[in-house]
């Protein structure tokens, strides 16, 4: 025989459950909604490709002085050759590499620096674009 207690204990279950679910549900997003704006700082200061211009003097070797450009900016030789990507030595005098917007303002700075742009891929359209075949034309 069922007791009264019993039968609004059973009744009230589903509900409790229902209320417990929903709370336990909202505790992860209190928790990463906490996290966010510390998670955005480090973002803003991610480091990206940039394309550097310099002016270099015609006796100097381009690689060297690509490297006694951005050295001073990122604290040593060695660091600055780590983060060289490509030094352009023929058309243009310049280097590309990883830099965090902080370190773009120092190097622009620098002696020498002419423009620091970031590096863009462009993407061709038309027939075939973006389909990994080539466009090609007969001449015949």
């Amino acid at each position: 025989m069922k007791t009264k207690s019993s039968s609004v204990l059973s009744n009230s279950f589903p509900i409790l459950l229902l209320i417990f679910l929903a709370a336990a549900a909202s505790v992860p997003q209190i928790a990463m909604s906490a996290e966010q704006p510390e998670q955005a700082a480090p973002a803003a200061q991610e480091a990206t490709v940039q394309i550097v211009y310099l002016d270099r003097p015609a006796d100097a070797d381009p690689e060297e002085f690509h490297i006694r450009t951005l050295a001073p900016v990122l604290g040593s030789e060695e660091k600055a050759k780590e983060a060289v990507l490509y030094h352009y030595k023929h058309a243009a005098s310049g280097f590309s590499a990883k830099l965090t917007p902080q370190q773009v303002e120092e190097l622009k700075k620098q002696p020498g620096v002419l423009q620091v742009v970031p590096s863009q891929t462009y993407q061709l359209h038309g027939p075939g674009a973006g389909t990994g075949t080539m466009n090609t034309f007969s001449l015949v």
